[in-house]
């Protein structure tokens, strides 16, 4: 699956860690006005065996590059028509030149936490609790006119040296970052988005990528594919927000965006680590459906959301999944965000086999310094003879310094319980540390992002393993327990403004 030092004030994010990079959002529908972000964005399968790798590859039969929209069902058909005429109709009536410092202060005193979703759209951010140093957040602000329309690309390409080398070139049960040995683009996008304001109510955000990462991210092994899934698996946060002069400002967003569950993004440009951990590629990276967010506070602040199921390119079944969340900064420093997720994941809808999912997140973050602790749980029958319970669980603890403007490092330990083999595809307990070194060149608007990262996984269970070597029988290539990774990863970013 999220953002240079320089970032708004981010609190409240959908989906990716802190990756404290230039102009970064997540799709922050929630919680605080910031142009960064944070978050996450693709999963891997899920549902009867929820496995990745090969098998979802297999699945979802799509090639790489921008294809056709396809056949788009009538509903999704209009969210993404909705997103395109409301972006217009407010660029054509809304001034955009400069408002002025003064009315930006104004603004923000009047509406501290802003909760805007689509402020996630801005593919050089992560969806970070926290990512950005309140001091230059305000200065960055300070120099934003408001409203104001937000446009950039991004350019992701990696090189994973697996020591292994398996003859499949692939990283076991993963949905991103998972083809290794040889160099990928693996995400490339481009995006425009407008942040609702109370100048200008109404708000968007449409976001078109491709590459290798767009081929499994958001389907599901055991569930059907979306009608239209091959266009719209080219599309990141695309959707219309609005905030309502309800109160201190409730802010709805309907369309694609980005997902309210985990701590990092599709994006590695917006995470601190280049690979993502276990837990966010076994979650949604976006969400399709209709969000509402509301401050309730300066520190609290609430929202709810109806989407079309765990994975958003998955038609398990025609009943929705709904869920909510609540953040809370309990200092200047340290922020809590809870999540909850529920709904039905098989043809069977019956409540007893709905699939219940929680996500806790806390942050606490200084102006060089970024510690998380994520800890997810997930649990449901399967409708199957007997139904069995199935059961997982996930944790991680990244640690992120930043020893200047352009050189910082971060150590992610964490660990996977797959205990019936119902999101990977395997019973396993997966153990992984990942250890990043990166190096931001700046110039105007561009950036250039460097990572070296080494990253070792070590796969227990009955199931586990991971690819090694040649194949021991036509079609199946042998496993084992360690796998060692040594990565380059080289990012190019660009993002201005009207």
């Amino acid at each position: 699956m999220e953002h240079s030092l320089a970032r708004p004030v981010p609190l409240w994010f959908a989906k990716t860690p802190a990756a404290f990079g230039i102009n970064n959002t997540r799709c922050l529908i929630p919680f605080a006005v910031h142009e960064q972000h944070i978050g996450k964005g693709g999963r891997v399968l899920q549902h009867e065996f929820e496995t990745v790798g090969p098998e979802r590859f297999r699945k979802t039969g799509t090639t790489d590059g921008v294809t056709a929209m396809g056949r788009l069902g009538s509903t999704r058909s209009a969210v993404v028509a909705v997103c395109l005429i409301g972006g217009y109709a407010q660029a054509q009536s809304q001034n955009l030149s400069s408002r002025g410092v003064q009315v930006l202060q104004r603004q923000a005193e009047d509406v501290p936490q802003l909760p805007i979703a689509s402020y996630a759209v801005l593919p050089d951010g992560a969806q970070d609790l926290a990512q950005t140093n309140s001091g230059q957040s305000g200065q960055q602000a300070a120099h934003t006119p408001d409203p104001v329309w937000f446009y950039g690309a991004f350019l992701d390409s990696a090189y994973l040296l697996d020591f292994n080398h398996p003859a499949n070139d692939l990283f076991r049960s993963r949905g991103t970052a998972y083809k290794v040995d040889y160099p990928l683009i693996n995400m490339a996008g481009a995006y425009i988005r407008k942040t609702p304001s109370e100048s200008s109510r109404w708000g968007m955000e449409l976001t078109t990528q491709a590459g290798q990462d767009t081929r499994v991210f958001g389907f599901s092994s055991t569930a059907p594919n979306l009608p239209g899934f091959q266009g719209f698996r080219h599309l990141g946060p695309t959707d219309v927000s609005y905030l309502a002069p309800v109160g201190k400002g409730l802010t709805i967003q309907a369309g694609i965006f980005s997902s309210f569950i985990g701590y990092d993004s599709l994006y590695a440009k917006d995470n601190f680590n280049y690979t993502r951990p276990w837990g966010a590629d076994f979650t949604p990276y976006l969400m399709m459906g209709v969000n509402a967010s509301y401050p309730f506070t300066s520190k609290l602040t609430g929202t709810i959301f109806v989407v079309n199921g765990y994975w958003h390119l998955a038609d398990a079944n025609h009943v929705p999944s709904w869920g909510g969340q609540v953040a809370y900064k309990a200092t200047s420093h340290t922020t809590l965000k809870e999540t909850v997720l529920i709904g039905p994941h098989q043809s069977d809808t019956d409540f007893k086999f709905w699939r219940f999912f929680w996500d806790s997140i806390l942050e606490w973050k200084t102006d060089r310094r970024t510690i998380a602790f994520e800890h997810q749980v997930g649990s449901e029958k399967i409708a199957v003879p007997g139904d069995p319970r199935a059961l997982w669980m996930t944790a991680q603890l990244p640690v992120h310094y930043v020893f200047s403007k352009r050189w910082s490092a971060t150590v992610r330990p964490e660990v996977y319980w797959d205990r019936d083999g119902r999101l990977t595809g395997s019973r396993q307990t997966v153990k992984a540390n990942t250890t990043t070194l990166e190096y931001r060149l700046p110039y105007h608007a561009c950036a250039a992002i460097f990572r070296l990262e080494h990253r070792i996984d070590d796969s227990r269970g009955p199931q586990g393993g991971f690819f090694r070597g040649r194949e021991i029988v036509p079609g199946v290539v042998g496993l084992t327990p360690t796998q060692n990774l040594l990565i380059l990863g080289v990012i190019l970013t660009f993002d201005s403004h009207l």
